[in-house]
């Protein structure tokens, strides 16, 4: 045998055995990929329940550091924008009637809207999350409630009658949480509601459309520099339905009187309701209602369980029929 044909052997064998380990490395690899699949899978799973457990210890940790239950709004640092999913929603109430809008009233700022409900009417909880406070406030909110959502915000529910959670309680949106009343610093049965991020008070009705029983959108892109135009423009749209004329139908969630600007008794039970409503507004009394409306004052007192020497404030809801 010549030293070529042994040279050729050799390198036929060489070629063989290269040839073998790289079909061993690809079946390797091969067998090898499903099973880093699996890992990443059961990695990122992992991953998933911690962030799960995260946000039932502290809903949107990512913004707030701290899970204080002393002050109903504490302030930290807020990013100039921020998007807030609105999706998987529940509307608080079923009525349809604001009575209060969010901003300056009787020389203080209202930091919520007021949605006229009834004593003993269902409160659900707007969005999912952790209910954090659940405390009395006679000078202010009376009875009150504050969630914090995975979303971000923080929903606060005042002047209820009944607070039916805990603190510390996770909700899931549309829970019921209590039930509406007139405790605290309150002038009539009503649902107080704000919204607030970073406990910085955000105007309810950029987000909710009590009227339509609905939200704005999917979502809502706050943006420091056009907060206050926008702010504005919601409450035109969304904010106090006129001056009185609610009915129980406006309350409970039947249709309201048409663009609500109904201003006598013979207008509004035109639409076949029975119980009306009157809205004082600045400087009126019993008398000038019992006038504008054609009843008497002792049908309004009777009415709304008042004496005639009883004290009215711009706000109230007086029933009339």
């Amino acid at each position: 045998m010549t030293i070529n044909k042994i040279l050729r052997i050799f390198s036929i064998l060489a070629l063989l055995l290269v040839s073998s380990q790289y079909v061993a490395a690809q079946d390797l690899l091969a067998r090898q990929a499903p099973v880093d699949r699996k890992v990443k899978a059961v990695d990122t799973l992992a991953l998933q329940r911690i962030l799960e457990r995260e946000m039932e210890e502290n809903p949107s940790y990512e913004i707030y550091e701290e899970w204080d239950n002393a002050y109903a709004h504490k302030q930290i640092p807020m990013p100039d924008s921020y998007k807030f999913d609105l999706r998987h929603f529940c509307m608080p109430t079923t009525s349809r009637a604001v009575t209060s809008n969010f901003g300056a009233r009787w020389g203080r700022a209202h930091r919520g809207i007021d949605i006229k409900v009834y004593v003993g009417d269902t409160i659900r909880a707007a969005f999912s999350g952790k209910v954090r406070i659940v405390k009395y406030d006679g000078g202010g909110y009376g009875k009150y409630i504050v969630i914090r959502h995975n979303n971000g915000l923080e929903t606060i529910y005042g002047h209820l009658s009944k607070q039916l959670v805990s603190e510390n309680q996770n909700v899931r949106a549309g829970d019921v949480i209590g039930l509406g009343g007139n405790t605290g610093r309150s002038t009539g049965s009503h649902l107080h509601f704000e919204t607030r991020f970073c406990g910085f008070a955000l105007n309810p009705a950029l987000m909710f459309d009590f009227r339509a029983q609905d939200v704005t959108g999917d979502y809502y892109m706050y943006n420091r520099d056009t907060y206050d135009r926008e702010s504005a423009e919601a409450t035109r749209l969304r904010g106090v339905i006129g001056n009185g004329g609610y009915t129980r139908e406006d309350v409970q969630g039947g249709s309201y009187v048409a663009n609500n600007r109904a201003t006598n008794v013979e207008e509004l039970t035109a639409e076949g309701t029975e119980k009306l409503y009157h809205k004082v507004a600045e400087g009126e009394t019993l008398e000038s209602i019992a006038r504008k409306r054609g009843v008497t004052v002792d049908q309004l007192c009777r009415l709304n369980h008042l004496s005639k020497k009883s004290k009215i404030k711009a706000g109230n809801i007086l029933r009339y029929t």
